[in-house]
C-alpha cells in the first residue's frame, strides 16, 4: 500500500450532507482521531450489528454541517468548545463529555532529526499547523512555539492546513518540511515506519481536551446511545491509550 494512500485513509469516508439511513450511525469524528476511530468501531461492532459511516473531517466543519441539520447520530470532537457550542443551540441529547486528552508529535519526512530547536535554522523552510483559529491541536502547536520563545522567529513559515488531516497532507507531499501533528497519527501501526517524529511535552501547551455528544438529529437513538456509552468504555480507552490519548479516569 502507498503511503499516499494511507495518510488520506480519511477520503474514503464520504461526508453525509442530506440523505439519511435509520440503519446506520453516522458518527461525526475530528480528523485526528480518524485512526484510533476506526479501531474502536471495529472493536464495537463484534458485539453489535450496527452499520457505522464514519465522517471524517475537521470539528469545525462538522459543527456547521451539524448546524445546517446533517443527521449525524454522534459527534466525536477536537475539542470541548464544538460540542458546547451545539449544546448550546439545543442540537444536543447529551452534555458535552470528554473522552480524552490529545497529544502533539513533530513529524517530518525528511532526512533530519525533527526537534523544536531545528525550527528556527535554515534547514526548515515551511512548517504545517492546523489553523488556530479553529483547531484545538493548531492552537497548542502556537502554545508550544510561545513557549519555546521562538513564535516570532518561525511565524512566517508557518502553513496552515484546515485539520490534521490537511497537515499531514501538507508533511507528505512536501509542501512542509516538518508540521505539528497529532500524536495519534504517527504512532498509528502503520505509520510508524514513515519518517521521524518526536513527541511535545504536554506541560509546552494548554490541555487538549476532546468531548463527544449525542445529535438531537439522529435517527437511531438507542444505538447511538450505545455506541457513545462504549466510547467511554474501558476497551475503548484501552484502544485510544494506544495511540497515544490519556483517558479520563473512571
Amino acid at each position: 500500500m502507498k503511503f499516499r494512500h494511507i495518510v488520506f485513509i480519511s477520503l474514503s469516508f464520504a461526508l453525509i450532507t442530506s440523505c439519511s439511513n435509520e440503519n446506520t450511525l453516522n458518527i461525526a469524528t475530528s480528523a485526528n482521531m480518524q485512526f484510533a476511530m476506526s479501531e474502536i468501531v471495529s472493536e464495537f461492532k463484534k458485539d453489535n450489528d450496527i452499520n457505522i459511516q464514519l465522517i471524517v473531517t475537521s470539528s469545525s466543519k462538522l459543527t456547521s454541517q451539524i448546524e445546517q441539520g446533517a443527521p449525524f447520530d454522534v459527534f466525536v470532537s477536537a475539542n470541548t468548545k464544538y460540542p458546547a457550542y451545539l449544546d448550546s443551540l439545543g442540537l444536543t441529547t447529551s452534555a458535552p463529555k470528554v473522552y480524552a486528552k490529545g497529544k502533539l508529535g513533530l513529524w517530518t519526512l525528511k532526512e533530519f532529526t525533527p526537534t523544536i530547536n531545528l525550527l528556527t535554522t535554515d534547514t526548515i523552510k515551511n512548517i504545517a499547523i492546523a489553523n488556530p483559529k479553529t483547531a484545538p491541536y493548531g492552537k497548542a502547536s502556537i502554545d508550544v512555539l510561545k513557549h519555546n520563545g521562538i513564535y516570532k522567529r518561525v511565524k512566517h513559515k508557518l502553513v496552515f492546513g484546515e485539520s490534521i488531516s490537511q497537515v499531514n497532507q501538507f508533511i507528505t507531499t512536501g509542501s512542509a518540511d516538518i508540521g505539528f501533528t497529532a500524536y495519534s497519527v504517527v504512532v498509528y501501526s502503520k505509520m510508524k515506519t514513515f519518517g521521524k517524529w518526536t513527541t511535545i511535552n504536554l506541560n509546552e501547551h494548554g490541555e487538549i481536551l476532546q468531548a463527544a455528544v449525542l445529535l438531537k438529529e439522529s435517527t437511531n437513538p438507542e444505538k447511538a446511545k450505545a455506541f457513545y456509552n462504549f466510547l467511554f468504555s474501558e476497551r475503548a480507552s484501552e484502544i485510544l491509550n494506544k495511540y497515544g490519548y490519556l483517558t479520563p479516569e473512571e
